[in-house]
């Protein structure tokens, strides 16, 4: 993981305002492109669209854009990328892993200047995804692979990792029990797919399964078992989901990298990013510049709350993916 020196929260802001159109992706075709000039608060979306009533965010680990897009390694992620609609210029806001976490989730990075971000210790009080959907009547949970047990927001219990899951840092969910009992084990994940999903769902890989490490638990393995470990994750877990096409009619799916593994560029780096779904465009590419402020304004939004939180509240609109 990159332990690369943070960059100051004026250029995050400047970074978010600044909408410019970027290179495509090479190696990979789309039927369609869109020049993605759209501004915040406007959408691009024609036609009738359907009523949004699930937003189900994937979050892998670590990796640079170049290494994925067209892998022989992630054929499934390059067939739903393909098929679907594909962010090429998306950046992680920071380096490493927690602060990304938290800012597509509350929009704010209070772990800058940490000695040891990813250790941080502190919570946040502040209003995050949880908290505004609960206000606005909407559901959420978290699903993490390898959760100790339902409700757990304790430290590391290998290969689940405590700085992967953004929940258990707010205090409108540690210190509300009804909150707390929403983080659960990823193996509830199916069977909520069949007897229904909350309005918001955080699907946590364990870091066996993310990319992030080896799938055996080894400490030495070639990128080519890590991302096939990280493409059979999606195909087994999220596929179902994706084929269930009652459910995909009304679902948006965003599938995401939190951070680059060796590129610090705008941050946290070049990743990739697919947005899937019933009410998303197929085979489109998009080449506006967005971080994970946008993901959050996206999510709310699609939901219906109009409360942003921290730096989602001037992130550009992510609503050119919308049909």
């Amino acid at each position: 993981m990159i332990r690369a020196l943070k960059f100051s929260l004026i250029l995050v802001f400047a970074a978010i305002l600044s909408a410019c159109g970027g290179g495509k992706g090479t190696g990979f075709s789309f039927t369609n492109s869109g020049s993605g000039s759209n501004s915040g608060g406007t959408s691009s979306s024609t036609g009738s669209t359907p009523t949004i009533q699930h937003v189900v965010v994937v979050v892998l680990e670590n990796e640079d854009y170049s290494n994925v897009v067209g892998s022989q390694y992630m054929p499934y992620w390059n067939n739903l990328a393909n098929q679907t609609s594909l962010a090429t210029q998306f950046y992680a806001d920071v380096h490493p892993s927690l602060g990304n976490y938290l800012i597509m989730t509350a929009g704010v990075d209070p772990t800058l200047g940490s000695r040891d971000p990813d250790n941080w210790s502190g919570t946040i009080s502040s209003d995050n995804i949880a908290s505004v959907l609960t206000a606005g009547g909407k559901t959420w949970k978290a699903y993490a692979q390898s959760l100790p047990s339902a409700g757990y927001t304790g430290g590391d219990q290998y290969p689940y990792v405590k700085h992967h899951n953004p929940f258990v840092y707010f205090e409108s969910v540690l210190n509300d029990s009804t909150q707390t009992a929403n983080i659960v084990n990823l193996s509830q994940f199916p069977a909520d797919v069949s007897g229904g999903l909350p309005s918001y769902s955080f699907i946590i890989p364990d870091d066996e399964h993310n990319g992030h490490d080896c799938p055996n638990g080894g400490q030495l393995c070639a990128l080519s078992d890590r991302l096939t470990a990280a493409d059979n994750f999606l195909k087994d877990n999220i596929d179902p989901l994706l084929q269930n096409g009652s459910v995909m009619a009304n679902t948006v799916v965003i599938i995401t990298f939190d951070e680059s593994a060796t590129d610090a560029t705008n941050g946290g780096g070049h990743i990739p990013v697919i947005v899937a779904g019933g009410p998303i465009k197929s085979a489109y590419q998009s080449t506006t510049t967005y971080q994970f402020q946008s993901l959050l304004r996206f999510s709310l939004s699609s939901l219906g709350p109009n409360n942003f939180p921290g730096l989602s509240s001037v992130a550009v609109d992510m609503n050119e993916f919308l049909k």
